[in-house]
């Protein structure tokens, strides 16, 4: 029987580096296939996210990202190691689960900000070390 209180929790997880996506089935049946680039531009760090709402830095040119490592943290998340170096980011099996279920809606949110910024989804990012503006 299962428990409706508790976050389904994994019961397989893959990582299929060809078509770069984590595949994960959870205990309630649902598998999802969730590409690394989603996982890439929502990863939960605070690089990412800021510090705080409307801090988030817009993550662009992960297309073609890939995961090289994916190391287990305690039981409840994993920590990839992104082929751009970023690994910084613990993804819990309930934010897993939320970018597996409801992944149409995270890829139209990330378009938008990507629209709304003017810049394309292929763009690079900045390199690392230099100010945002450009002007000091």
């Amino acid at each position: 029987m299962i428990n409706s209180s508790r976050h389904p929790q994994p019961t397989a997880l893959t990582v299929h580096q060809t078509s770069r996506v984590l595949e994960i089935t959870f205990d309630d049946g649902r598998t999802f296939r969730i590409p690394f680039e989603l996982m890439r531009v929502y990863s939960p760090s605070a690089e990412v996210q800021g510090h705080g709402p409307g801090q988030e830095v817009l993550q662009t040119g992960k297309r073609n990202v890939g995961i090289d490592a994916i190391e287990p943290v305690g039981h409840y998340a994993v920590q990839p190691r992104f082929s751009d170096g970023h690994d910084s980011g613990i993804f819990t099996w309930e934010l897993l689960y939320r970018l597996g279920a409801e992944q149409a809606e995270h890829w139209a949110r990330y378009e938008q900000r990507l629209k709304e910024a003017g810049v394309e989804r292929d763009l690079p990012m900045p390199a690392k070390g230099g100010g945002s503006c450009g002007h000091h």
